[in-house]
């Protein structure tokens, strides 16, 4: 028999696991961060708490902000370009543009520059809607510092975010063409559907072949597609359209196994960057389509 505990957790774990995703970049250590939540939760007599959700959002938060301190390290090791583990989403997420944007491929990375502190504030203010004062509670923090911790973790944000179209049937058709030239080796096709700047970002994790650098033009992302289908695909490969990260992605799969993950970036009708997982730690946790959300909007969503 289920508990109101139990019952509480549950109504709001896409709301939870969207935070922690957010503020760490991995659906494994979001769902890490999740069942230690969870067990603190458990410990809490849920009838004494007046707000559960407002309660659990502030121990996922303390929760994830102590788990991304542990990471930046590991990620500072990492063997090439680091990518956020994708998440398969289902395609009305983009629907909700903030949401879509907020855990986009392009958004996650310049989350990635911020302090834990800024990205922590920046993702419970300008995604999720929380006041100052709120997010002051959930970090430990004078309410006057977590203003100035978001201004300037906004300011930064918006010197290096990416403008892109969320997923849909027009981006996919988009991604459908570009897929379809590079199945027949069309190259000027492939960089017709290019913007001039493209840029191409692979993360192998060091465990298989993958781009080091990030590859950047249309000639030069054009050949690079080329020569990773033409050495990574046989005839037991087939490609699937999907949606991750609210983008539109493929999915190819070599006897039904996911090997390699590629999401699109699209900027009106070219395509603007491609972010491509092959890292096979990320993909084997990729296949799950992630209920995300962002729960109802605090009613100090605009205290600037």
């Amino acid at each position: 028999m289920r508990t109101m505990t139990e019952d509480a957790f549950t109504e709001h774990r896409p709301l939870l696991f969207t935070i922690a995703y957010e503020m760490l970049g991995s659906a494994a250590d979001a769902e890490d961060v999740l069942q230690e939540s969870y067990l603190r939760w458990s410990a809490v007599d849920a009838s004494t708490v007046e707000h559960p959700r407002a309660y659990l959002v502030r121990v996922v938060t303390r929760q994830a902000l102590n788990h991304l301190r542990t990471v930046k390290a590991r990620r500072e090791e990492y063997v090439g370009t680091w990518l956020p583990e994708p998440i398969r989403t289902a395609p009305e997420a983009g629907e909700d543009v903030i949401l879509a944007e907020s855990v986009s491929m392009a958004m996650m990375l310049v989350l990635e520059t911020l302090t834990p502190s800024e990205r922590a504030v920046f993702v419970l203010h300008d995604v999720f809607g929380y006041t100052h004062g709120e997010i002051a509670a959930s970090i430990g923090k004078a309410e006057v510092t977590v203003r100035q911790i978001a201004h300037r973790a906004r300011r930064h944000v918006q010197a290096r975010r990416r403008r892109f179209e969320p997923g849909s049937e027009a981006t996919q058709e988009v991604v459908q063409r570009f897929l379809s030239a590079a199945a027949t080796g069309e190259i000027q096709e492939l960089m017709d559907l290019l913007a001039p700047d493209v840029v191409a970002i692979s993360d192998g994790g060091g465990k298989v072949v993958a781009a080091r650098k990030p590859v950047v033009g249309a000639d030069d992302v054009a050949r690079f597609v080329l020569g990773v289908l033409r050495t990574t695909t046989t005839t037991r490969t087939r490609v699937e359209p999907a949606t991750y990260n609210g983008m539109p992605a493929a999915r190819f799969l070599t006897d039904d196994a996911l090997d390699w993950l590629v999401a699109f970036e699209i900027h009106e009708g070219r395509i603007s960057a491609l972010y491509g997982v092959r890292n096979p730690d990320k993909l084997h946790r990729a296949d799950a389509v992630r209920a995300i959300d962002r729960g109802e909007p605090s009613h100090g969503n605009h205290d600037r």
